[in-house]
């Protein structure tokens, strides 16, 4: 029988906020940027969420929500960096650690009970642990699979520890409404609302009606029955259920019709990209650019290299190639984004002819990483991107999320 954590930041970026604040505590704080910017909320103090206010929520509705809230742009850095202590204490109890964002990861502690105890008094002491190393609160959830491990630690927020003992998994997800599956959005539980179902007990008891696994899929069912079932799910704790591709976008406050800054943008998200895929040890193949205007209409374009790289400056130069050769010139971009896919391992690069030229830039850029990691992440920068006049935001991808490797493609 497998013994499963799933450990929850409580708040996680508002709690970080707070060991540099204190003043902060006790009132409603929303981390994501201005209320008067675009963007979502990236966390919420328990004090904000009174009024609703919720992650992922537009800072816009947060304000109407709470127009007392403290509103903090954020410090992307500190959270990356809180986060890799929060990873070396989940090291220190299993060598089975998967770090689902920058604030959650699961452990494997199955047959770990002559190091650690029985899974509560080990949850205990990893709680213990990590508020000693970072102090910072988090939730446990325990239990025979990482679905039901991940419901059982929301419902011990905040700072609680919650344990599904084995064969009581129907029993715990029964009554809960089922929006609290992982994986179940406005959209679906509007639909299976719409079908009399409302609680986990009534999803799971679709299971064989065929009409109903066209709406909700064996996948959702079967997470109902408390099963690792769908999506990131699908790989083993542990295994290769990493991303295959990495991307960085940004939404403009204002739209932006200016080349130079346009551009400038693209230089500083190549940048970001190539940050990744060396803290990671992988290289890509295909460039891709997003490009969304002020009116909501997208486009994504993609160009495949001769040899995978992880260099900033070849991701730019075609990503503004691919840039313009598809902007209509004057025409207002909301949205820019970078992305680097069809990953391999440094191996394959270098088994590839016509590589040392490259080798020169990727050691200046291996000293530019360590300067970034001492000094932080715009101390060095390209040339290029020095007019992009916009900051990281929070709730976009960090640029380093330690513990969680990209998973490469097979040669």
């Amino acid at each position: 029988m497998s013994t499963i954590l799933h450990v929850d930041m409580d708040a996680f970026f508002v709690s970080v906020e707070e060991l540099y604040d204190p003043s902060l505590k006790g009132k409603p704080v929303v981390v994501g940027g201005r209320p008067n910017e675009r963007g979502v909320v990236a966390a919420a103090s328990y004090a904000a969420r009174r009024y609703g206010v919720r992650s992922a929520m537009p800072l816009t509705r947060a304000y109407r929500l709470c127009p007392e809230a403290i509103f903090l742009d954020g410090h992307p850095e500190r959270y990356s960096e809180y986060s890799g202590r929060v990873r070396d204490v989940f090291r220190r109890f299993s060598p089975i650690v998967d770090m689902a964002s920058i604030d959650e990861g699961y452990l494997d502690l199955t047959g770990c009970e002559r190091l650690h105890g029985p899974p509560l008094q080990a949850a205990h002491l990893l709680r213990e642990a990590v508020a000693a190393q970072t102090q910072l609160p988090c939730s446990i959830g325990i239990a025979t699979t990482r679905l039901v491990a991940k419901v059982a630690s929301e419902q011990a927020k905040p700072n609680g520890i919650l344990w599904v003992v084995p064969g009581a998994e129907q029993a715990f997800l029964g009554p809960l409404p089922v929006r609290k599956i992982p994986g179940i959005g406005e959209v679906t539980e509007k639909g299976l609302h719409a079908q009399g179902v409302r609680t986990v007990a009534e999803l799971a008891a679709l299971e064989g009606d065929e009409t109903m696994q066209s709406l909700t899929g064996q996948a959702l069912t079967g997470k109902a029955r408390g099963l690792d079932a769908g999506g990131w799910f699908r790989t083993p704790l542990g295994g290769a259920g990493d991303a295959k591709s990495v991307s960085h976008e940004t939404t403009y406050g204002t739209d932006i019709a200016d080349a130079r800054r346009l551009e400038a943008t693209l230089a500083r998200l190549a940048q970001m990209v190539g940050r990744r895929l060396r803290e990671s040890g992988a290289r890509g193949r295909t460039v891709e650019l997003k490009l969304r205007y002020a009116d909501f209409s997208t486009i994504t374009r993609a160009r495949s290299l001769g040899q995978p790289t992880d260099l900033d400056t070849l991701i730019f130069e075609t990503a503004r190639d691919l840039f313009r050769r598809n902007w209509q010139r004057g025409r207002a971009v909301r949205l820019l984004g970078v992305g680097l896919s069809n990953l391999a391992g440094e191996q394959a690069q270098m088994a590839l002819p016509g590589v040392a030229a490259g080798e020169k830039w990727r050691s200046a850029l291996a000293a530019a990483d360590r300067l970034r990691d001492r000094y932080g992440e715009r101390s060095v920068e390209l040339a290029g991107g020095l007019e992009a006049g916009w900051r990281e935001r929070v709730h976009e991808n960090p640029i380093i999320l330690r513990g969680r490797k990209l998973r490469r493609e097979p040669p």
